[in-house]
């Protein structure tokens, strides 16, 4: 790519269960199916209905299926280790898969992403490399082709938070950036975040415009967890199965109370009571939604569900995006 004209900031959360892009003109939720060595295409046969092949990105090295219906068309992948947001290629034809939704919102810009990641994969020892690796990859031009079609994009900066920093920033920031008038006093005060993802539950505690450590931590019990117990002799890949979740054909009857109580059992382990202390609860990720009638009531009125708790993340992550240039730029304008 040569000479751009602007620069955009992107809100992007690496999620397991599905990729979130936030730009100024646009947003996509990207389901997070990948497979590799896909059946070759058929002739329609009387008495079967065609259905359309899924989206093939080609990359230098490989071709995948992403996106809906990626698992029936070829061998699934489903590598859920931290390894994964570290630039393996499976990762990566993902990321191209959401990228080419929002290919016309991007018009030949310069990127400049924040990148939300579990707090797992960025805590301990390994916290740094998994950082580093990521901007790694992530930074510098990337070209692909989206069923044979030719794509290129140049991303100048990538800069990581936790997902749960993300959601934060989606309630205390408007849109351009700025403190909800209302909500900025939330920031010095404690603020408690749960986000309920596809692999993992994460919680953050914030003071004083800093995290509180022993408030703060993940688990893998997310909705993966919940579809597991929903399938128990493992009839189904966990793409087909988050596929009946979105669909509304999976039963939840039995699994759902368990994995609710999984859920409850880690979030009182961090925190116990001293949730009553918070000036606000924010509950979001896909999980969210699964729960929204049983577990904000656990909070007495402090419980915060945003607008659409599964984009919160990576439109969190593009506000902070905007806050921090305009902090360090007053001079670049940014298209949108």
């Amino acid at each position: 790519m040569t000479n751009p004209t602007h620069f955009l900031s992107v809100g992007f959360d690496a999620g397991m269960g599905a990729l979130k892009l936030y730009l100024p003109e646009a947003h996509v939720e990207f389901l997070s199916q990948v497979s590799v060595n896909g059946a070759q295409r058929v002739a329609t046969t009387m008495g079967l209905k065609a259905t359309p092949p899924p989206l093939q990105i080609e990359t230098n090295h490989q071709t995948f299926f992403v996106g809906p219906r990626a698992h029936d068309w070829g061998r699934p992948i489903e590598s859920l280790d931290y390894e994964r947001l570290t630039g393996a290629p499976e990762m990566i034809a993902l990321f191209y898969g959401a990228l080419t939704q929002v290919a016309a919102s991007m018009d030949g810009a310069l990127l400049h992403l924040t990148v939300g990641l579990p707090h797992g994969s960025v805590a301990g020892p390994e916290g740094e490399q998994n950082i580093a690796a990521v901007r790694r990859w992530m930074e510098g031009t990337h070209t692909w082709r989206a069923d044979g079609i030719e794509h290129a994009v140049e991303i100048a900066s990538v800069k990581v938070a936790t997902q749960a920093t993300g959601a934060l920033f989606d309630y205390l920031l408007d849109e351009t950036g700025k403190f909800i008038p209302e909500r900025k006093t939330g920031f010095k005060n404690e603020v408690g975040v749960i986000s309920i993802g596809f692999n993992t539950v994460e919680l953050q505690v914030v003071r004083n415009k800093a995290e509180v450590h022993r408030f703060t931590g993940g688990v893998t019990v997310g909705v993966r967890r919940l579809l597991e117990l929903a399938d128990p002799q493992r009839l189904y890949s966990l793409g087909e199965l988050d596929a009946l979740l979105r669909a509304k054909r999976l039963d939840l009857g039995e699994a759902l109370p368990v994995w609710e109580r999984e859920v409850v059992g880690f979030i009182e382990s961090k925190w116990g009571s001293t949730w009553r202390r918070f000036a606000a609860v924010l509950i979001v990720g896909g999980g969210a939604h699964l729960l929204r009638n049983t577990l904000p009531y656990r909070f007495e009125g402090k419980a915060f569900i945003p607008d659409d708790p599964v984009l919160a993340i990576a439109r969190g992550l593009y506000k902070l995006t905007v806050l921090q240039r305009g902090r360090s730029s007053g001079a670049t304008s940014e298209k949108g």
